[in-house]
């Protein structure tokens, strides 16, 4: 079993980034994230920071560059933490939809862990199914959740992430 990383609670918390602005980083919103195995060993090929974020406890490798951030109760505590953090060049893994929405407007590029890189486009895409999906529930529909999570799942999202962080580090570098 791997050492467990240090966490930082929120409430230390003084500044929405300790990364100078020239590094990208990822940011994880970590609970229920089915990749974070293959985050880390992309963000370690690459020597890319990575923050992960949940409402509580989360074990992460021991990793000087694996920050762990208990962000605490509440609804959207983490995703306020991952969207306060998130700046221009940051790669941002998530699958709730408004919290993709926050990161994008902040300059973000949010792919899923499903692989999909949202735009807004695409998010505006998802809200509206999602509201639809909504309004047939409420009106006494039956609708199927979403699917489970495959290994193609699992190959989208490692091929989509290391695109975007190459993407990321060669803009950062002005290339």
């Amino acid at each position: 079993m791997a050492p467990i990383a240090k966490t930082r609670y929120r409430g230390a918390m003084t500044e929405p980034s300790d990364a100078p602005a020239e590094t990208i980083r990822i940011l994880v919103d970590a609970d229920a994230c089915p990749v974070k195995d293959e985050v880390f060993r992309v963000a370690a090929r690459h020597g890319v920071p990575v923050t992960v974020v949940a409402a509580g406890f989360i074990r992460v490798p021991q990793d000087p560059s694996i920050e762990r951030i208990a962000a605490g109760p509440g609804l959207d505590a983490a995703d306020d933490v991952i969207a306060e953090r998130a700046r221009p060049g940051d790669v941002v893994i998530t699958a709730d939809i408004p919290l993709a929405d926050r990161c994008v407007k902040a300059g973000a590029t949010v792919v899923s862990p499903t692989g999909k890189i949202l735009t807004e486009a695409e998010i505006g895409m998802a809200r509206a199914v999602r509201d639809l999906m909504t309004d047939l529930r409420s009106a006494g529909h039956e609708t199927s959740g979403p699917k489970p999570f495959a290994p193609r799942d699992r190959s989208a999202f490692l091929q989509s992430l290391e695109t975007v962080v190459r993407r990321s580090l060669r803009t950062r570098a002005g290339v």
